[in-house]
């Protein structure tokens, strides 16, 4: 029942209590005219008169009160609709399931033997302007920081909207995984990139000094990479899986993949 049916039927209520009150003032008018006998009767008929005054006029304001709130009611409600449908346009790109981002140096996954050496002491400083001369110079970093190996994970749009034949039996979870997996070696390279030569065993600087060489070319230079021997687990393996994870990501945009000397190099690409 809305606003001005319940205002209507209060109306009504209210007109029957006022006719009813006329009804009693005139009997008491009436009875007046015999005070000596009436007195006690005309004092309760007056007491239940300004009752009955008092409760109808409380049922007044409760319904102006309700009849004011009904557009505010009505505005929430509008409001929360319009919020739902956010939320529910804004759940079709959310995965399902965000793995947890894994440590970027995880000797069980690379097995990279990315050692830090100690802390050259302030007697070797006399060397290090030697040492500089040698080393080729690393690329240029950013002056707020490096930023982090993009994770754009799918959909399940996405993945739904590929052929049977390319999708297989690949899952959201599985492909998820394997992108968060190339985040760990993109992250890993990038450090090994801008690492100086005393923090680093000697077999970790020949691949850096490798890293870096790849890391200047033009398809490559400012961009998150890892190279196909970095495909070591845990989620990502070069077996029939791990391929054809990497043959939907290229198709979904997610990777780019180039040839640099011997290597098959990844690239791993940023929304737009």
């Amino acid at each position: 029942m809305d606003g001005k049916r319940v205002g209507a039927s209060l109306d009504s209520m209210i007109s029957a209590f006022n006719a009813r009150i006329a009804e009693l003032q005139e009997l008491v008018i009436a009875r007046n005219m015999y005070p000596a006998s009436s007195i006690t009767d005309l004092s309760a008929v007056d007491a239940s008169l300004k009752a009955m005054e008092l409760q109808i006029q409380a049922i007044k304001d409760r319904v102006r009160e309700e009849t004011l709130a009904i557009p505010k009611a009505r505005k929430l409600i509008d409001a929360s609709l319009k919020q739902q449908k956010k939320l529910q346009s804004l759940s079709v790109y959310a995965p399902f399931h965000i793995p947890e981002r894994l440590s970027v140096l995880n000797a069980d996954s690379n097995k990279r033997d990315f050692s830090l050496l100690p802390e050259a002491s302030t007697e070797d400083a006399c060397y290090r302007s030697i040492k500089l001369e040698e080393e080729p110079a690393a690329p240029p970093k950013e002056k707020k920081g490096r930023s982090s190996a993009p994770l754009w994970f799918i959909t399940d749009n996405e993945l739904d909207s590929l052929s049977a034949y390319m999708k297989g039996r690949l899952t959201v979870d599985k492909v998820n995984a394997a992108v968060n997996d190339m985040a760990t070696y993109a992250e890993a390279n990038a450090q090994l990139i801008t690492a100086p030569k005393k923090k680093l065993a000697e077999n970790v600087w020949e691949k850096a000094l490798e890293l870096r060489d790849i890391a200047m070319a033009e398809a490559v230079k400012g961009k998150h990479f890892f190279l196909e021997t970095d495909i070591k687990g845990p989620s990502l393996k070069l077996d029939n899986t791990g391929k054809a994870i990497l043959t939907v990501l290229r198709h979904l945009g997610r990777i780019s993949e180039t040839r640099i000397g011997h290597h098959r190099v990844f690239i791993l690409l940023k929304p737009h």
